[in-house]
């Protein structure tokens, strides 16, 4: 699958009535999306809460999220903040196993691995 210079974009099928392409940010996005859906992720690196992705919209979410696409295969890395008090390898496991069900199913691409780092712990919504 061939990288496109000027749009970051991949071609991801072709025939006689056009082609499919998909840029970074899309993947990018569709991998923060799915993150954040996993009860105990507060927020990604770089990136906005699932308390204010309402208000500022998803367009943020490719932000705090790095994509490789090589030969129709992603490799994708992130950086996240937990919520305290949730089980660190558990839901990191949740997170990768989302974000590749999700990325493979939308797309079609093929996901190589998925990086979690955890940055840090969110307490503020202890009690």
């Amino acid at each position: 699958m061939a990288k496109e210079a000027d749009n970051n974009s991949y071609k991801t099928a072709a025939d006689c009535k056009g082609e499919i392409r998909i840029a970074d940010d899309v993947v990018a996005s569709i991998a923060g999306i799915a993150a954040l859906e996993v009860d105990g992720v507060a927020s990604i690196v770089g990136n906005i809460t699932n308390d204010v992705i309402s208000k500022v919209g998803r367009r943020a979410l490719s932000k705090g999220v790095a994509v490789e696409v090589e030969d129709s295969v992603v490799s994708v890395r992130m950086a996240l903040i937990m919520d305290y008090g949730f089980n660190i390898p558990v839901t990191s496991k949740k997170v990768q196993e989302r974000v590749r069900n999700s990325i493979e199913s939308m797309t079609g691409l093929k996901v190589s691995d998925v990086s979690v780092r955890i940055a840090g712990i969110d307490t503020s919504r202890q009690e």
